[in-house]
């Protein structure tokens, strides 16, 4: 049966992943999701894009969310920003954030990895999208798990 979804991250590795996304929506309004699955079928960018909007990351008020999304058996990942995080970031922000990730997941150290996109992603957030007092968390900070 090999490693499944939720499995492929110990669960401190999740803790750490969950911490990161607490502090990178620290100082902004944006928020960042990351979803693990084992397997889809077909663009694994279409599977993110579905994912995105299944998890409600389309509905946040500034429309700053962004997804981080695995499939583990298929060894395939993409990064999701909604359309008022991709009107403000750089042309090459989500592919150069996605060779960062590869070189860290090439080398076997994909919660680094993983780290260093959501900490990315929440510097161009904080930039753009800054916290105010009456800012809520619109969305969880844990990593969502597909049906295994």
């Amino acid at each position: 049966m090999g490693i499944t979804a939720t499995d492929f991250f110990s669960k401190q590795e999740q803790e750490d992943i969950k911490q990161a996304i607490m502090n990178a929506e620290l100082d902004t309004s944006g928020e960042i999701r990351v979803h693990i699955e084992n397997t889809f079928t077909g663009d694994v960018m279409d599977r993110a894009a579905f994912i995105f909007k299944q998890l409600g990351m389309n509905n946040t008020e500034l429309r700053n969310g962004v997804l981080i999304y695995l499939a583990v058996k298929n060894r395939r990942f993409a990064i999701i920003g909604d359309s008022g995080i991709n009107k403000v970031v750089p042309d090459n922000f989500w592919n150069d954030i996605k060779t960062n990730m590869l070189n860290h997941f090439r080398e076997n150290h994909f919660t680094d990895g993983l780290i260093d996109a959501i900490t990315a992603a929440g510097i161009h957030l904080r930039t753009h999208f800054p916290h105010h007092r009456n800012d809520v968390n619109e969305l969880p900070d844990d990593i969502s798990f597909g049906k295994d």
